[in-house]
């Protein structure tokens, strides 16, 4: 198994801060919108270095998506921030209206997603966005793993044509991707080569997937995980050709089963590779309030619980 070591937790919110205030210095056309939330979407260096170029619209995401609409037809680059909660549900007529169906330049970046948001409970805990944002056309949907991919992510979208939804989180979170290293939108990334069962990740999941394979590894199993940061497009390819290979799937996601990553995968094998597939997500639930570790483990996404999807898989194709 291939080594990925903890850097140190980081969340992964702060990879977006950061990478936002890197293509601010090197892009005059990047402008970036906050829903009085600049704290917590790490947007405060760029507010700060380029003053002329954040809008704050306070609590009026509506209005910020129009705004952000209207930005595109000048050239402009906007970068949308709020919580994914708010980013998505609150404003999705103005989404498939405004950007969607006109097909505009808009990058709606979408914090404190799903479960490991943690104590602010249920009705900021949302498990729905990828479902919501992939079921419309133009829209391309992305989900980083960690620090290091988050800042990738940001610095590719921004040159990256059409609408975008970037989905990362509040805690932190294990840093093991390297730093650095090119972020291609639509690519998955193998991140250890097996033969008995693929796992893809999404998110969060794709470090608890690595400890997985760890434990599967230990009781002679080689699980093939790879990381599906990118969820629209989805690499078919790269897909097909790990389940032709193992010839069963385990999904995993910080979402709710329904719509989410193993949606998509499922739909894709059902055409074109049949293979028995198991989904670690959440079973149509709203979360709760609690620490982020307890409710991955409550809700059925945690390590054991991989492992477990992986050995049941395993059994259904034998």
């Amino acid at each position: 198994m291939t080594e990925y070591i903890n850097q140190g937790s980081k969340d992964t919110r702060s990879g977006f801060g950061e990478a936002l205030l890197e293509l601010g210095k090197s892009n005059p056309n990047v402008i970036a919108l906050c829903a009085d939330l600049t704290g917590s979407l790490k947007m405060e260096a760029f507010a700060a270095t380029f003053p002329d170029r954040f809008i704050q619209v306070g609590i009026a995401e509506a209005n910020m998506i129009g705004i952000a609409a209207g930005l595109t037809i000048g050239g402009k680059i906007p970068f949308t921030g709020t919580f994914a909660n708010f980013s998505t549900g609150r404003v999705y007529d103005q989404i498939r209206q405004s950007v969607a169906y006109s097909n505009k330049n808009v990058k709606i970046c979408a914090s404190h997603a799903g479960l490991t948001l943690g104590e602010d409970g249920a009705t900021h805990q949302n498990l729905e966005d990828i479902g919501m944002m992939k079921m419309l056309p133009n829209m391309t949907v992305i989900n980083p793993c960690d620090f290091n991919q988050t800042k990738a992510a940001t610095i590719a979208i921004a040159s990256y044509p059409g609408p975008v939804y970037l989905r990362f989180g509040r805690p932190k979170w294990p840093n093991f991707m390297p730093a650095g290293q090119p972020f291609v939108i639509g690519k998955a990334l193998l991140l250890n080569e097996g033969s008995d069962v693929s796992i893809f990740a999404t998110g969060h999941m794709v470090w608890n997937a690595l400890l997985a394979c760890k434990i599967l590894e230990d009781q002679g199993i080689l699980a093939e995980v790879i990381d599906i940061h990118t969820i629209k497009p989805l690499d078919n390819e790269a897909i097909l050709a790990s389940v032709r290979k193992t010839g069963c799937v385990v999904t995993a996601e910080e979402h709710m089963r329904n719509g989410g990553l193993g949606d998509s995968i499922a739909q894709l094998l059902v055409r074109e590779q049949p293979a028995p597939v198991e989904m670690v997500a959440v079973n149509d639930s709203f979360g709760e309030s609690g620490k982020p570790e307890e409710l991955l483990k409550k809700f059925g996404l945690d390590v054991p619980d991989i492992v477990a999807a992986a050995l049941k898989v395993i059994a259904r194709k034998q």
